[in-house]
């Protein structure tokens, strides 16, 4: 017997029909109808909805062979299938799966015919699907027919951890990917996590101390090298870059840089010098004043990219860099690269698969420069951006973006290293900065801070839900890294330190604010996962990275891949 047998045995124990049902217990006859075909099955805060309205039809009709504790226990054990199920490794792999291989969430819900709204919840852990092993079957079926290219095939093999030859055949393809989703481990690294745990750690003072940035001098001896030259081989290509930045650097051009390539970068980074020259360089160019537009490729493995982005993290928080991307899959079968300044130009050409085999060049010719700068404004003008980058300097701007937001409907997810501004009292909040003998002028803008959060998030609050993840410490956890007070769109990086009573005392608020607004819940996490950034989901629209301090600083994406991967992370919760 499953779930939907044993509702409708209770819908004839109860002498009504779905229509009663739904009505009574407040949900949707379209909801109830999936519990009835086995399509769906509630999960815990569904039920006791679902229990409670079958509670309201048994004492309208004065039934007496109803009782709700029993009819919980019953139907509950249908929905705990998983304890012999892993629902948790199948949501992981699934979510694995969509992200490395960039899947179209709505074109995988047309074509599987499961509600797009459905996948989200099952993606997010809310929902399990009722059939697990059709699910995986559906969806298997779905990526093989949608995705059997050489590359893709190449990512897939490497995710279930088979040779790419192997699953050539779509059959034993479609059996080897539906097994690995239900059971398999992909044994790849959160690459989202650890990017945003080097994000979390990173300290712009102390990168600068270590290329010693505030020592560098831009030189004005010309660079010496031929007017053009080609480059073969990986170990020339690298050379090449490296030509690049020393040309540009070493011109009297000032003009923006723009940057572009789909070359593999894997092989390069191995090499333990290169990072280091390329680094070095790039922090040469913004030493010399100049603004860099940075086409990223996105259409790369999600490690490939992930490490780009890392690379790139340090120089965005200059401001000086601005980041593209193009929309749509890219060519798969031949590679470029064109990056060009004011004085130099440089583009590369290979066939994917062998790099090595490809060619890199560069010119300073300057009818050849004036030909490559009209290709590489031409990309850009077809590019757009990876993300929005909020400095102090426009906090204006991030205002203005939250502000016309907080109309939107939608689902909002906070992953927060302490408890949110708005939840504390304005008391509590006095005696906080009191203690900390802020001065007056930065006690009034805090406390104004904190108030125009409180609007804020009312304001979403009126038509939208929020989460909240929050870490809740113990003394020793506590000790060791004590919170600070959340300011970060204060871009206030002074750390203001709770004490265990003040966290104690703020964590309370919070759960008493949660009571106080229903669409507003607290989720509590063992593990504190960052301590200087924090991360806020508008699911379906953007994700925003926020760092408190080192340097105060919003990362606004709104790139479905990168998006989905921020929203699809998940911190250890605490079982309630």
């Amino acid at each position: 017997m499953d779930f939907k047998d044993k509702l409708n045995e209770y819908i004839v124990l109860l002498e009504c029909n779905a229509k009663d049902l739904a009505q009574s217990s407040g949900l949707s006859a379209a909801t109830l109808s999936r519990y009835r075909s086995g399509e769906r099955i509630p999960d815990n805060e569904q039920l006791a909805i679902l229990i409670a309205g079958m509670t309201v039809l048994a004492n309208q009709k004065g039934i007496t062979g109803f009782s709700p504790k029993s009819a919980e226990k019953d139907l509950a054990t249908f929905c705990s299938n998983g304890s012999s199920f892993n629902y948790e490794k199948l949501r992981r792999n699934f979510n694995t799966l969509l992200t490395v291989l960039s899947v179209n969430v709505s074109e995988l819900s047309r074509s599987t015919h499961y509600d797009a709204s459905n996948i989200s919840r099952i993606r997010n852990g809310q929902r399990h699907p009722a059939d697990p092993k059709k699910f995986s079957r559906d969806i298997s079926e779905f990526i093989v027919r949608r995705y059997m290219n050489e590359s893709k095939l190449a990512i897939v093999a490497e995710l279930i951890g088979c040779p790419a030859k192997e699953i050539s055949n779509e059959s034993v393809y479609c059996e080897k990917l539906s097994e690995w989703l239900i059971s398999g481990s992909s044994g790849k690294a959160d690459y989202t996590f650890d990017f945003l745990k080097k994000l979390d750690s990173f300290d712009i003072n102390e990168y600068i101390r270590a290329i010693h940035f505030d020592a560098i001098k831009v030189p004005s001896v010309p660079f010496q090298f031929p007017t053009s030259k080609s480059y073969f081989g990986l170990k020339q290509m690298m050379e090449s870059e490296l030509d690049f930045l020393k040309a540009t650097v070493l011109s009297k051009s000032s003009e923006p840089v723009i940057l572009y390539s789909d070359m593999p970068m894997e092989e390069m980074v191995k090499d333990p010098e290169f990072p280091k020259q390329w680094m070095f360089g790039m922090a040469m160019m913004l030493k010399k004043g100049l603004h860099l537009h940075q086409i990223h490729n996105i259409d790369r493995s999600f490690h490939e990219m992930m490490l780009g982005l890392e690379s790139w993290i340090p120089l965005y928080m200059t401001g000086q860099v601005a980041p593209y991307y193009l929309k749509g899959v890219q060519n798969n079968t031949f590679l470029h690269s064109l990056k060009v300044s004011g004085s130099a130009a440089h583009t590369g050409e290979a066939i994917s698969g062998y790099h090595a085999n490809g060619r890199y060049y560069l010119t300073k010719q300057k009818d050849e420069v004036a030909f490559y700068k009209r290709m590489a404004n031409d990309l850009l003008k077809k590019a757009s951006p990876l993300m929005d980058i909020y400095r102090e300097d426009i906090q204006n701007k991030l205002n203005a973006f939250l502000m016309a937001d907080a109309k939107a409907r939608g689902t909002r997810r906070y992953i927060l290293s302490a408890p949110p501004v708005y939840t504390i009292s304005e008391k509590c909040l006095r005696s906080f900065l009191h203690t900390h003998l802020i001065q007056e002028t930065d006690r009034q803008k805090i406390l104004r801070y904190a108030s125009s959060q409180r609007e804020y998030m009312e304001a979403i609050l009126a038509h939208s839900t929020v989460q909240n993840e929050i870490p809740v410490l113990t003394k020793e956890e506590f000790s060791k890294f004590p919170p600070v007070l959340s300011l970060s769109g204060l871009f206030y990086e002074k750390d203001l330190p709770y004490t265990y009573d003040d966290y104690s005392r703020h964590l309370q608020q919070t759960k008493e604010f949660a009571e106080s607004h229903p669409n507003y819940t607290v989720t509590q996490t063992n593990k504190n996962a960052f301590r200087n950034i924090e991360i806020a989901i508008h699911e379906g629209e953007w994700a925003m990275i926020s760092k408190g301090k080192s340097p105060a600083i919003h990362f606004v994406i709104r790139h479905p891949k990168l998006r989905s991967a921020i929203e699809n992370m998940v911190v250890p919760i605490i079982e309630e």
